[in-house]
């Protein structure tokens, strides 16, 4: 009981004492900071809305490179586009940025390499500052290859995702609901970066854009051959009032055999690569467990 009573009072003393150093700390630097930066910069406010000193510090200073290196490499529109058929909203201003980032630790870490070797074996200085630029500009242009990646995989994604979303949309469609009714009831059931998409024209829609002008939007926005067919057909059928459940059907089925015929070929070109285990690893070892007993009777034999 004594112990229950210390442990009790302990306890209570330590909560009082972090209730006092939370209500008497000092304010953190931020806190003193942003009223003053706030108006003189926009850029305290970060992408979720919460204060952030280092965005207001050391965002002219990544604005500026960010733009330098627009201007150098070009392509903006490139960029752009991916962008938007990446779907995040990102705009290219961010994505200079990020690639600053990027540059900006790739040099980071061949300073680090640099400062290592130099430090182990004395090496020249200028080629580790040609190694740390080096690094800087791979860094610069691992973000855009990185890029490029995400948006192909994101539109892969989107083409395996479409068969089973048009036989939904075509189950709505054929239950008696409209086009748009049925799109909402897919998109609210569907989780995946067509249903995304999807969700976007829905947006449109609800704005006040016509449902062609918004499915024209998706096919004009996406490089995906099938998806591109569904959005043009689907806006035809709306305007022109033709069914739906049959072309929805033959959509998913045209994109299933296609998908079929890209697995065979895709496993056709990867025949070669096939043998390369089979040749170098797989037989040696058959050949071995084949000829080591006979090798080791012969050997018996003429030692006897």
């Amino acid at each position: 009981m004594t112990g229950a009573l210390l442990g009790l009072v302990f306890a209570t003393g330590a909560v009082l004492a972090y209730l006092g150093w939370e209500r008497n700390r000092r304010p953190a630097l931020a806190d003193r900071l942003l009223p003053y930066l706030r108006d003189v910069h926009p850029e305290a406010l970060n992408a979720t809305g919460s204060p952030s000193v280092a965005a207001a510090v050391f965002g002219p200073f990544l604005q500026r490179i960010a733009r330098t290196i627009s201007n150098v490499l070009g392509g903006s529109a490139s960029v752009a586009s991916r962008l938007n058929r990446l779907g995040t909203g990102q705009t290219v201003e961010q994505f200079r940025i990020r690639q600053v980032v990027w540059g900006l630790s790739g040099f980071g870490l061949c300073v680090a390499a640099s400062v290592l070797w130099f430090a182990g074996r004395g090496s020249a200085p200028l080629s580790l500052l040609v190694l740390c630029g080096v690094g800087f500009v791979g860094g610069v242009l691992g973000c855009d290859n990185a890029l490029t990646t995400t948006v192909r995989a994101h539109e892969r994604r989107m083409n395996e995702e479409f068969p089973t979303v048009a036989d939904l949309l075509a189950l709505a469609v054929a239950a008696g609901e409209g086009p748009v009714a049925g799109l909402e009831r897919v998109v609210r059931v569907s989780h995946g970066d067509l249903a995304s998409e999807l969700g976007r024209v829905l947006a449109d829609i609800r704005t006040g854009m016509t449902v062609q002008r918004a499915f024209d939007g998706l096919a004009a926005r996406t490089e995906v051959a099938s998806i591109a067919r569904f959005s043009e057909g689907l806006a035809v059928a709306i305007e022109r009032g033709t069914p739906l459940v049959g072309v929805l059907h033959a959509q998913a089925a045209d994109v299933r055999e296609s998908s079929r015929r890209e697995l065979i070929e895709a496993g056709g070109r990867k025949e070669v690569a096939m043998m390369i285990p089979v040749v170098f690893f797989i037989l040696p070892v058959t050949v071995v467990f084949a000829f080591f007993p006979g090798y080791i009777g012969l050997h018996m034999t003429s030692g006897m």
